[in-house]
């Protein structure tokens, strides 16, 4: 696997996280899920992402996002240092809503 580091390139961070989660979100939608971006904070290398569709009630989200999203974004993007799931926020806020 070829990393995407910013020596490598004059784009921003953000178009490069965009550019991984578009390699990984064929893997998801296959399950009827997805991910979306909410955040890449240059500064720090962390990154925002929310789960969708199958994924917020899968069992299996919490291997996704760490083996599989934060993993690959880390491995082609050195620049990140880690990758939260805005649903695990919002649910351990006591508001998540399941319908």
């Amino acid at each position: 696997m070829t990393n995407v580091s910013l020596e490598e390139s004059d784009r921003d961070l953000e178009a490069l996280v965009k550019e991984v989660i578009e390699l990984i979100r064929p893997a998801l939608q296959a399950d009827e899920g997805d991910v979306v971006l909410h955040e890449v904070n240059e500064n720090t290398g962390e990154v925002t992402v929310e789960l969708i569709g199958a994924c917020v009630s899968c069992d299996a989200s919490d291997q996704t996002m760490k083996a599989g999203i934060e993993r690959v974004l880390k491995e082609r993007v050195p620049e990140i240092t880690s990758v939260h799931n805005l649903g695990e926020a919002i649910a351990d806020e006591g508001t998540a809503v399941t319908l």
